[in-house]
């Protein structure tokens, strides 16, 4: 078996909220963002997070990166533990470990040419490389992610999302690393230009053996780009799975209730399909229901529901966190 490149275990991310600055002598409130998720990347593969807003797949990205300190658990990367690392040793694992954000625009300085982002990462991590050479890779790289390389002196402001999104995605590629986190990357985008991107991503990892972590709220892209998807809900993974075999047989309540709501291209299948609706509001991470988080939403949810949150079980290939789950 290929040994994983990145490997997490229980990770939990915990912050201390403050509901009123007026009364600093309130006891601040713990929210907990992440808690208690565990997954495995191996190389060339493509992990797809999904999840409503607010189940915490942005800050699991940014602790496994290391832009979030974690509150408990580990991240290893080649059998390497990233928690407690000093800068510099954080440095030399981002060389391998990079990161595409989800507004284009706004992850890219407006005072810097497209040519100055780019090479922002080779200046970096190889300050000896000569100004043609930093050049020449620049220009290499626009072109494989399809920009023009004349295009190299302008600025953010003078291209469109799908453009800014393609440099965010040349500066990320130009280390050569190992994993790309893609935090919900095509969110922002045209749906035409969604599908360009997309395509962009795939054939960019199977030139460069990449390895991706693929957060979306669309259940239709991560189906097209993923291995693997890890189903999040209020800061927990309820269900770990192979796409075919979760897209095809999805066995946590969650789960079943998001694909039942994705829209079918057939109006009379769509017309036709029953789709079962989640009960209640979506609860607030600072107080998080007893037991399993989903059980105030969860039809088929009991009293023993409420006593524990299940973990992650079953087989390597479909794990499941629901003790009602078949």
């Amino acid at each position: 078996m290929t040994e994983p490149l990145l490997q997490v275990n229980d990770l939990k991310v915990h912050f201390a909220v403050r509901l009123n600055k007026s009364w600093p002598w309130q006891a601040p409130q713990q929210l907990k963002a992440v808690d208690s998720v565990s997954l495995e990347v191996a190389p060339g593969e493509t992990l797809g997070i999904v999840g409503e807003s607010g189940c915490g797949k942005s800050t699991l990205a940014r602790a496994i990166i290391g832009l979030v300190h974690s509150t408990g658990g580990s991240v290893s990367w080649l059998g390497r533990e990233l928690n407690g690392m000093s800068d510099s040793q954080w440095r030399e694992v981002r060389r391998d470990m990079q990161m595409i954000f989800q507004d284009p625009l706004a992850s890219l300085n407006p005072r810097m040419t497209v040519g100055d982002i780019i090479a922002e990462p080779l200046n970096t991590y190889y300050p000896k490389l000569g100004k043609a050479e930093v050049r020449q890779r620049v220009e290499a790289m626009m072109a494989r992610v399809g920009l023009l390389p004349n295009l190299i002196n302008r600025y953010p402001h003078e291209f469109s999302g799908g453009q800014c999104q393609r440099i965010g995605i040349a500066r990320a590629l130009i280390l050569k690393p190992k994993l790309i986190i893609c935090d919900e990357p095509v969110s922002a985008l045209d749906v035409s230009v969604q599908a360009q991107v997309i395509n962009l991503l795939k054939d960019l990892q199977r030139e460069m053996g990449l390895a991706l972590i693929f957060i979306a709220h669309d259940l239709s892209v991560v189906r097209h780009i993923s291995t693997r998807v890890l189903v999040m809900y209020l800061g927990h993974g309820v269900e770990l799975a192979d796409k075919h075999a979760l897209y095809k047989a999805p066995k946590h309540p969650y789960t079943q209730a998001l694909l039942s709501a994705v829209p079918v291209p057939d109006p009379d299948a769509e017309r036709a399909k029953s789709v079962p609706l989640l009960e209640g509001e979506l609860p607030s991470p600072l107080s998080p229901p007893s037991g399993c988080v989903f059980r105030t939403r969860c039809p088929l949810a009991d009293e023993a529901c409420g006593q524990s949150m299940p973990r992650l079980m079953g087989a390597a290939e479909h794990k499941v966190a629901c003790f009602k789950a078949t």
